[in-house]
C-alpha cells in the first residue's frame, strides 16, 4: 500500500478528493491527513497574499478583522480534519487524520510521516504568492524536513 501525508489548511471538497485520489490511479493508495492549524500562517501575510492575487477587499477585511481565539481552535481544526477525512472515505479512499498542532507543525510532519511510513506528502494548500516568492510555504519548508518527495497542489477554491 502506497501512504500519502495529505497536508491541507481547510475542508477538502468534491474537487480537492478527486485530484489527490487520482493521481496513483494504478495503485493502492492510503491518506494520512495532517491539519497544521493557524499558528504558523500571519495574517499580514495572508493580507499581502491577496494584494498579489488582487482580492483587494479581501486584504483590507484581514487586517481589520480582530483576531478570534476561535480561529484555530481545537473544534475547528477537528472539524476541518474531520471533513477532510469523511470526503475521502466517501471517495472510497482509506484515510486517517491528525493535527499537527504546536510550536513546530513541519517536525510533526515528519514524524507522521516517519511513524506511518510515507511514500510522499502531498500539500494541498491555496496560494501563498508571498511565501511561495521566499520559499516559505509549507511545501517548500516540508521538503527539508520529511525525507520523501513532497508534491504541492492547489486546493479548489470557491469564490464567495
Amino acid at each position: 500500500m502506497y501512504t500519502v501525508v495529505l497536508l491541507i489548511e481547510k475542508v477538502m471538497d468534491e474537487a480537492d478528493v478527486r485530484l489527490v485520489t487520482t493521481l496513483h490511479e494504478d495503485t493502492p493508495v492510503s491518506f494520512v491527513v495532517v491539519l497544521p492549524g493557524k499558528a504558523d500562517h500571519h495574517r499580514l501575510v495572508r493580507a499581502l497574499d491577496d494584494v498579489a492575487l488582487v482580492r483587494l477587499d479581501e486584504a483590507a477585511e484581514e487586517l481589520e478583522r480582530e483576531h478570534d481565539p476561535a480561529d484555530g481552535g481545537p473544534d475547528v481544526l477537528r472539524r476541518t480534519l474531520d471533513g477532510s477525512v469523511a470526503a475521502l472515505r466517501a471517495a472510497g479512499a482509506q484515510a486517517v487524520g491528525e493535527t499537527a498542532p504546536g510550536e513546530d507543525p513541519l517536525k510533526i510532519l515528519a514524524d507522521v510521516v516517519d511513524r506511518h511510513s510515507a511514500d510522499e506528502v502531498i500539500v494541498l494548500t491555496d496560494p501563498h504568492l508571498i511565501e511561495e516568492f521566499f520559499h516559505r510555504d509549507w511545501a517548500s519548508r516540508a521538503r527539508h524536513k520529511v525525507g520523501v518527495p513532497v508534491l504541492k497542489l492547489f486546493a479548489h477554491s470557491t469564490p464567495e
